[in-house]
């Protein structure tokens, strides 16, 4: 374990992050930039294994947000934000462009405004194409395409990656990573707030609460009834890599008075998707997919992109995003509790995480917590690539030259090796189980799903299973 600055010795962090996805793990990280100590308490097993997840994993402009919002202006920030960061520690990202494609005279009356709402929010490279121009761009598209707007900035990144690198730089920087640390109840003392959570008693003198989808149940153990969070289930497909040559930019929707509706692209994976639903549900842990569900977006890929149906759907699944009762991010200092409420942070959170943190920072010391930049901290992590855009293990000779594990393919469908899997279970953010390596390396994501892989990346895992790291951080707080 890498010892926080200046730590106190009294079992006291000065910073509390609740939540371990990439809004919390990019607080974490910015937070433990500076002269203070930071735990960071994730209610599940491993960091990024709630909302983060499963995100469509689009690295946005900001283009169509709100303008005037904090949300706009922080998702615009955190596109050079995190681009910037995914450059310096690996993160896998392509920059392929979006059209949003207008199939009625509604959405085709949109896209001016559209345009002008690209340019107030700052971005000026949208522009309105006729049907003939997005059938050259996207020939396998259905018939009856009106018209487009081009959005050439956006990109697609990879959600899991960009969730580990912050909370590996967290971690190196000094952060105590916490997991199975869900909160249950809270009591705010003169000085020092008490957190009671499943994994025993964390005390902090300022907490920040970026939990997603528990926000609303934590702000109101401190008390307060600001908003509720409604779990809103997003289904998806995922399409055999055969289909990708279909599809090389992000098809977006254009948002009408029904909603924003469904969207394909491709992944950093080689993959196609396509997808979301958006249904409100009650339960917070439904991840399922639907019968339903199943049936709204087979409905959608016909008339979207008919060819793409006659692939194969290597997987299908479901993430649940963070809605709430307001219009915007819900980022509120309390100063006399010591409090930050991060809260109704929506897919858009993937890109604006480190600008969130920046703003995060910039609250609390107005609230009164004193933060000084450190000079010693390490250099960002160098995370593993597990995008198709760039070398791979099992493809880079002097890599299995130096190490044979580089050239021992585990899992076939997604070209997973030995070394992969061995380096995932002894990395600072160690995977803990076949979800964790999964999210780090790809293996059994692919068209087997792990039925073919399955027992042998499990026996990888039991002969590498540690207990460093996050593990004995987690195991030694109880």
């Amino acid at each position: 374990m890498i010892a926080p600055p200046h730590r106190r010795d009294d079992g006291v962090f000065d910073v509390a992050v609740i939540g371990g996805g990439i809004v919390g793990a990019a607080i974490g990280r910015e937070l433990s930039g500076c002269d203070v100590s930071v735990a960071l308490l994730e209610a599940r097993d491993d960091v990024g294994d709630g909302t983060s997840k499963a995100n469509t994993a689009i690295l946005h402009t900001g283009f169509d947000a709100e303008p005037g919002t904090l949300e706009s202006r922080l998702v615009a920030r955190g596109y050079h934000l995190l681009g910037a960061y995914a450059k310096a520690t690996g993160i896998p990202v392509e920059h392929t462009g979006a059209v949003l494609v207008a199939w009625n005279q509604e959405e085709l009356d949109a896209l001016p405004g559209l345009k002008e709402k690209a340019e107030a929010n700052g971005y000026q490279h949208c522009r309105i194409v006729g049907a003939a121009e997005v059938y050259r761009t996207l020939p396998d598209l259905g018939d009856g395409v009106l018209g487009g707007l081009t959005v050439p900035d956006e990109s697609i990144i990879c959600t899991w990656t960009t969730n580990l690198a912050l909370a590996t730089d967290a971690r190196q920087r000094g952060t105590t990573i916490l997991l199975q640390h869900a909160v249950t109840a809270v009591d705010t003392g003169d000085d020092v707030t008490t957190l009671t959570t499943v994994g025993g008693e964390v005390r902090a003198r300022w907490v920040v609460n970026a939990a997603g989808l528990g926000a609303d149940h934590v702000d109101r153990l401190f008390g307060h009834d600001r908003f509720t969070v409604t779990p809103r289930r997003g289904e998806l497909f995922v399409f055999d890599k055969l289909a990708r040559p279909m599809v090389d930019k992000i098809v977006l929707p254009v948002p009408s008075s029904r909603g924003k509706g469904v969207l394909i692209s491709p992944t950093i994976y080689g993959n196609v998707m396509l997808g979301p639903t958006a249904e409100d549900l009650t339960d917070r842990t439904d991840t399922s997919t639907s019968e339903g569900g199943y049936d709204f977006l087979l409905t959608k890929g016909e008339r979207l992109m008919p060819r793409l149906l006659a692939e194969e759907v290597t997987a299908s699944y479901a993430g649940l995003r963070a809605a709430i009762d307001h219009p915007d991010y819900l980022i509120e200092v309390t100063p006399a509790q010591r409090y930050l409420l991060v809260g109704g942070i929506r897919s858009t959170g993937l890109t604006a995480g480190i600008a969130i943190a920046e703003h995060a920072r910039l609250l609390l010391e107005e609230a009164g917590l004193a933060l000084r930049n450190r000079g010693d901290l390490p250099e960002p992590p160098q995370m593993p690539n597990i995008g198709e855009a760039a070398l791979r293990p099992y493809q880079d000779a002097e890599r299995i030259a130096a190490d044979p594990a580089y050239g021992t393919i585990v899992c076939f469908c997604e070209r997973v090796t030995e070394g992969e899997i061995r380096d995932a279970c002894h990395a600072p953010v160690p995977a803990r189980d076949l979800e964790g390596l999964r999210r780090r390396t790809r293996a059994m994501n692919g068209r087997c799903q792990g039925f073919f892989c399955g027992a042998a990346v499990a026996s990888l895992r039991t002969k590498h299973h540690t207990h460093d790291g996050c593990g004995s951080q987690h195991k030694d707080s109880r």
